[in-house]
C-alpha cells in the first residue's frame, strides 16, 4: 500500500466529512497522559476501540456480553504532542503481535495438574479448547487486515513464545497449523476417549460431562454432555494470511515451561502409558515441587521412579522437542502458509541451534527477534553473550548515530533504520544467569543491560515481549530525549482477557512517532449455546471459562494507559 497521511485517504471518499483533528492536546500532570476518544482512527471495527467482552454480573458464574470500547490514551513520557499531527500522519509499518498461545495437549500424561492448587497455571477449565480459540483469534487478524490507525496493511504477524505449553511436539504441530492453516484434531491417546483429568471425577478439576459436583460446578460452571465429541472433532484454522514469524518462549524450550527438558525421569513419561501424579517417593515429590517453584538447584535422579495407578493411551506424537526441532518444524513446507519460509529460522540456524534473528518488517523498519529462553531450563530468562554482541552489531549497523557507553555521541556511516525488538521475557523477568549447559562458560546478560544497550541507539522504537501474561506499557526514558523507547507487553491468549495488539508506527512528519497500540480480540462471540460444538462456539466458551477460572485476578487485564494508546517518542532520523 502507497503511502498515506490521514487527511488524503479520508478525503478520498465518504469518511471525508468526519475528519477530525486534535493535535496540540495538553497532557495531564500525572504522567504526562491524555485521554481522547477513538475517532482518529480509520476505523473501529473488530477492535477494542469499538466493544470489548466484559462480564455480565459482577459477582458468581458470569457470561460474557458486549461492553463499552477502551478509549484511546495519548501518552507523552517520552515526547510531547504537537498539533495537527493527524492532519500529517504517514504510516510505516502495522504489526500484529499475539503471545502465550499455550496450545495445550489437556491429555498428555507429562502435566502437573495435581499441583494446581500451589500454581494455577498447571490447570485450566478452559484448556481443552485452546486450538479453536487460536484459530479464532487468526480469523479475528485476517478479518481486520489492516492498523486501524495507520491504514496500512498488515506487514507482519509476531507470536513472541510459549506458543506450546509443554514442549510437546503434538503441540507444536499444532500450533503451526493454527498459524499457516489447515486441519487440527486436538486429540492424543485415544481416538474415542478423553483420558484427561478433567474425565476424571476429580472434584479438584472441571469435568464437564459428569455429574460429579467438582469445585467448578459448585461456582457454577455448566454441565455439558458431549462436550468432548466436539473438541475432538476436526476443525479448521484459515491460518495467517499476513508473513509470520515465530519467537521462542520458556514453554517451547521445558517440561511445563519450568523444569529442564532433560530431567530424564521425566521426559521419558511424555510418551509412554502412565499418568503423572508424582514420584514414589516423597523426597523426589519434594524435589520436583521445589523445582518448579524455580529452585535452580533441584535434580532428580535416574533411579527415580513415577507412580502407576493411572494408566492411559501412549502416544509417540507427544515426545518433546529440542529448540533445533521447533526451528526446523517452521521449515517444513507445510508450515510455511503466508511466509516466509521457516518464519524468521533459516536452516543454518536451526542446525546451529542459533535462534535469534532480524527481518524486514518494512521499508525502513526492521525487527529484530532476540531468544530471551535459558537453556538450561526455569522461567526467567536472559540472553547469552553472543546474542547479545550480535545484537549490539545489528543497531550499530543500522544507526548512523550512537552513544558509547561514557554517554559520548558517536557518528558513523550507516543504514538508518528504526528498530522494534520482540523477546518472550520482559526486561524485568530477564534475570536468570546461571550457566547455560549448551556453553556453561558464557556470560549471561539480564534485562537491565539489554535497556541500557538500546538506549544507546535513538533508532530504538520499542521493546515488544509477553511472558507475563498481562497488558502493560512502560517507558523508558534515556539519559536525553532521543534515547528513549516503549517497552510494549501484551496479555496471553490463555487467560483473560484474551488479547492481542496491532501497533502502528506513524511518522507525524513534525519531529516526531507514534506509536498506536491497539488490542483486539477473537471472532468468536461472546457468548455460545453449550451445545454447540463449532469452533467459534467452542472458542466462546474458551473466553467464558477463563473469565470463571477460580484463580482469575483482573490483574492481567492493565490499566486504561496499558490498553489503546498513542504513543510518543522522537523521530530519531529528523
Amino acid at each position: 500500500m502507497p503511502d498515506v497521511t490521514r487527511r488524503s485517504l479520508l478525503l478520498s471518499g465518504a469518511g471525508g466529512l468526519a475528519l477530525l483533528s486534535l493535535g496540540g492536546l495538553s497532557a495531564q500532570a500525572e504522567g504526562r497522559i491524555t485521554r481522547l476518544t477513538d475517532s482518529r482512527a480509520f476505523t473501529t471495527a473488530g477492535t477494542t476501540l469499538e466493544q470489548t467482552a466484559s462480564a455480565s454480573a459482577t459477582s458468581g458464574y458470569r457470561r460474557l456480553v458486549a461492553g463499552p470500547g477502551f478509549a484511546l490514551v495519548v501518552r507523552e513520557e517520552l515526547a510531547a504532542s504537537r498539533r495537527g499531527r493527524d492532519d500529517r500522519r504517514s504510516a510505516l509499518a502495522s504489526i500484529v503481535h499475539l503471545t502465550d498461545l499455550h496450545i495445550i495437549d489437556a491429555q498428555s500424561p507429562m502435566r502437573f495438574e495435581f499441583m494446581a492448587e500451589s500454581c494455577p497455571s498447571f490447570f485450566r477449565p478452559q484448556e481443552a479448547l485452546g486450538t479453536h480459540a487460536a484459530a479464532q483469534l487468526i480469523t479475528r487478524i485476517n478479518q481486520l487486515a489492516t492498523g486501524p490507525f495507520s491504514g496500512r496493511a498488515f506487514d507482519c504477524v509476531v507470536s513472541t513464545g510459549d506458543n506450546s505449553d509443554n514442549n510437546e511436539e503434538l503441540e507444536m504441530q499444532w500450533f503451526l497449523r493454527v498459524m499457516s492453516g489447515g486441519a487440527i484434531v486436538a486429540n492424543s491417546g485415544a481416538e474415542t476417549e478423553w483420558e484427561g483429568v478433567q474425565h476424571s471425577g476429580d472434584p479438584l478439576y472441571y469435568n464437564p460431562e459428569l455429574a460429579v459436583m467438582d469445585r467448578y460446578k459448585k461456582a457454577g460452571f455448566p454441565r455439558i454432555e458431549g462436550f468432548f465429541d466436539r473438541v475432538i472433532r476436526e476443525h479448521d484454522s484459515d491460518g495467517v494470511k499476513t508473513p509470520w514469524y515465530s519467537v521462542f518462549g520458556n514453554h517451547d524450550d521445558s517440561i511445563g515451561g519450568t523444569i529442564p527438558a532433560n530431567w530424564t525421569p521425566l521426559e521419558e513419561l511424555y510418551t509412554g502409558p502412565t499418568k503423572f501424579t508424582g514420584f514414589t517417593t516423597e523426597a523426589a515429590n519434594a524435589t520436583l515441587a521445589a523445582g518448579l517453584t524455580g529452585d535452580r538447584s533441584a535434580r532428580l535422579g535416574r533411579e527415580v521412579r513415577a507412580e502407576r495407578r493411572w494408566e492411559v493411551t501412549a502416544d509417540h506424537r507427544r515426545k518433546p522437542f529440542s529448540p533445533r526441532g521447533f526451528m526446523a518444524a517452521h521449515l517444513d513446507p507445510s508450515a510455511t502458509g503466508a511466509g516466509p519460509v521457516g518464519h524468521g529460522f533459516t536452516p543454518k540456524a536451526a542446525d546451529e541451534g542459533i535462534a535469534y534473528y532480524s527481518f524486514e518488517i518494512s521499508p525502513g523498519v526492521t525487527g529484530i527477534a532476540l531468544d530471551s529462553t535459558h537453556h538450561g531450563g526455569w522461567t526467567r530468562g536472559s540472553v547469552g553473550h553472543a546474542q547479545f554482541l550480535w545484537l549490539e552489531r545489528m543497531l550499530r549497523s543500522g544507526s548512523s548515530t550512537s552513544y558509547d557507553e561514557s554517554g559520548a555521541r558517536v557518528m558513523r556511516q550507516a543504514d538508518d533504520r528504526l528498530f522494534v525488538l520482540f523477546s518472550h521475557h520482559t526486561s524485568r523477568s530477564m534475570d536468570n544467569l546461571a550457566r547455560d549447559p549448551a556453553d556453561p562458560d558464557e556470560k549471561r546478560h539480564p534485562g537491565g543491560e539489554i535497556v541500557a544497550l538500546l538506549q544507546r541507539y535513538p533508532n530504538v522504537l520499542a521493546w515488544v515481549n509477553g511472558h507475563s501474561h498481562t497488558n502493560a506499557i512502560t517507558p523508558h526514558p534515556g539519559p536525553s530525549p532521543e534515547r528513549g523507547f516503549w517497552e510494549i507487553n501484551t496479555a496471553s491468549h490463555i487467560e483473560f482477557p484474551q488479547q492481542a495488539r496491532i501497533i502502528d508506527v506513524c511518522d507525524n512528519q513534525d519531529g516526531t512517532l507514534s506509536l498506536f497500540t491497539t488490542l483486539i480480540e477473537s471472532a468468536a462471540p461472546y457468548q455460545s449455546s453449550y451445545g454447540d460444538g463449532d469452533q467459534a462456539a467452542l472458542a466462546s466458551l474458551y473466553r467464558e471459562f477463563s473469565l470463571n477460572d477460580l484463580h482469575y485476578t483482573g490483574a492481567h487485564e492493565g490499566l486504561p494507559k496499558d490498553h489503546n494508546t498513542e504513543l510518543l517518542l522522537p523521530h530519531p532520523l529528523h
